[in-house]
């Protein structure tokens, strides 16, 4: 789901709000999302937050982003005052006060200030909706932007958890491959503790932040419950990997800042200001701040289980290791997928097949599926969005296209082969449809929409690029099958052009249990704060796992 693309006007009928009912949330579509009638500079923004106090202005955004972001409901920012307290939007103000804010000359905020700032934030200008270039060209930036902007903040925080532990741990390492990086202690040698715990420890530090406006005091080990969070995670071990990966300053951030800024300006020029708001944000490496009260203060509680992810594991491995560490998962989120293909019922899944054409000793896609009313050519990339790609400028599109092409090529080769009957593919059926997906790590939201890419092959047969999360909901369908949920879509003009999320919507699933066993190892499911009980059936709340009150 996108936020609409926020050009407001008051109606002429739409009566001003009292102060009270404004800053309580009282009334939705109020003062706030009309406060801005025209698009709002990146100057203009970063000044209404420079006129409070860094340490007034932080712990309210960090106590908003605590409220609108529990994991108990779906999207909880959708309850918020005016729907402006987005996670992407306080994230963003976070970053702006601790990058840009002073404490001298300034004024204590107050939740109107929040809501205003946040007001501002959904009236930035777009750098290039408004441009000269062809629609479907400017759409597909902004689209771009958007997605990178929001989908990352919408992933449900269990399926994401339980895929590192899936991925990382029970997934094993292909035969025919010698891991360099990967070998046993890997997780020990990059977080100091096996990942189990480290994922417990980022746990933990979200699980208090949700609860307590943003903040993790240490002193919780001295509390009455301090032993029983010793028991599954200890003290030294959390407080080890929270200085080691999580915490930082102001002056560190600031410094991260100007980097990043930097960077910017060589790559989009004249557009850099208004585009800062979709590069990298500092708290997504380091989101616990100190110097802002006792202990630590989280002004984005999801960016602190973010860090527990797949795709933030794979950048911690990489500061560590370098690049050879996400070649290596690469190969294990190939074996992962097969893993997940595997569940689905009454299906023959066959690996990758060497053949032959002429001289040549050539590879198909890496997995085939074979289903009673469709095979399925499956290609898998550990590929992510980068910084280019949401940034929703050409170079972005380019090298999105550019990782796609070559898996749009094993699609269409392999699909060849199967056609002219090559005796490698002997046992794959040639007279049933045909599909293929495309694999990444983690979403890319337009990929499948049907807007200018840049030298892209066409696809020879229906192809869809599709996220990790929507193969595990494929695979566990309960109410339609697999194959049928694919060949209805491909059938539709308009659907077929859609993420696979959206077809999958409406429909029923049972667990999945590759996330479940996943979910099991992990220190706060495991039973250890309840001595002598196995693990839970299914995923507990945070505020149960962690034993919050």
């Amino acid at each position: 789901m996108l936020a609409e693309s926020p050009r407001y006007q008051r109606p002429q009928h739409q009566p001003k709000k009292s102060v009270d009912r404004y800053v309580r949330g009282e009334d939705h579509g109020g003062m706030a999302a009309y406060l801005y009638d025209r698009p709002v500079t990146e100057h203009e923004y970063r000044q209404r937050i420079r006129r409070h106090r860094p340490s007034s202005l932080l712990p309210l955004i960090a106590a908003a982003a605590a409220r609108y972001s529990t994991p108990q409901r779906p999207q909880p920012w959708l309850e918020s005052p005016y729907l402006k307290c987005t996670p992407w939007a306080l994230a963003d103000a976070a970053r702006v006060c601790l990058a840009y804010g002073t404490e001298y000359h300034r004024s204590d905020a107050t939740e109107r200030d929040l809501l205003e700032i946040l007001a501002a934030y959904s009236s930035l200008k777009d750098p290039t909706l408004h441009g000269t270039d062809e629609p479907t060209v400017r759409l597909r930036d902004f689209m771009m932007r958007l997605g990178g902007e929001q989908m990352a903040w919408q992933a449900p925080e269990f399926v994401s958890l339980a895929r590192t532990a899936a991925l990382y741990l029970h997934t094993p390492f292909p035969a025919h491959r010698l891991p360099r990086h990967m070998a046993p202690g890997w997780d020990t040698e990059v977080f100091g503790c096996p990942l189990p715990d480290y994922v417990g420890t980022a746990q933990l530090l979200w699980g208090c932040a949700l609860f307590n406006a943003g903040r993790f005091d240490p002193a919780i080990f001295d509390g009455t419950d301090g032993e029983k969070f010793n028991r599954v995670v200890s003290r030294e071990t959390v407080l080890r990997v929270v200085q080691r990966h999580f915490a930082t300053d102001v002056a560190n951030v600031k410094a991260t800042e100007h980097l990043t800024m930097e960077s910017l300006a060589r790559v989009a020029g004249g557009k850099a200001s208004q585009l800062r708001r979709f590069t990298y944000n500092p708290l997504l490496g380091r989101p616990a701040v100190t110097g802002f009260g006792p202990g630590l203060l989280c002004p984005s509680p999801q960016l602190v289980w973010r860090k527990a992810t797949p795709a933030g594991i794979c950048h911690t491995g990489r500061e560590h290791f370098g690049t050879g560490f996400l070649q290596e998962t690469g190969y294990l989120f190939e074996e992962y997928v097969g893993r997940q293909l595997r569940l689905i019922p009454d299906a023959e899944v066959i690996g990758e097949i060497t053949y032959r054409v002429k001289r040549n000793e050539l590879l198909s896609v890496d997995w085939i599926v074979i289903l009673d009313d469709l095979v399925l050519l499956v290609e898998v990339k550990s590929m992510m969005p980068t910084e280019n790609a949401r940034l929703g400028l050409e170079g972005g599109v380019a090298e999105t296209d550019a990782k796609l092409t070559r898996a749009y090529r094993q699609v269409k080769t392999t699909s060849a082969q199967i056609d002219q009957r090559n005796p490698a593919f002997a046992r794959i059926p040639a007279d049933r449809p045909r599909q293929a997906l495309i694999v990444t790590l983690e979403p890319f939201p337009i990929a499948n929409a049907n807007l200018p890419h840049v030298d892209l092959p066409v696809p020879a047969i229906p192809t869809t690029v599709v996220g990790a999360q929507e193969i595990e909901r494929l695979v566990t369908l309960t109410d339609i099958t697999p194959s049928a949920l694919l060949l209805e879509r491909a059938a539709d003009p308009q659907r077929s052009t859609w993420a696979l999320n959206e077809c999958l919507t409406g429909h029923e699933g049972g667990r999945n249990p590759i996330l479940d066993q996943g979910w099991a190892s992990y220190p706060w499911a495991s039973g250890r704060l309840d001595q002598g009980q196995g693990p839970r059936e299914s995923p507990p709340r945070p505020r149960r796992a962690l034993g919050i009150t």
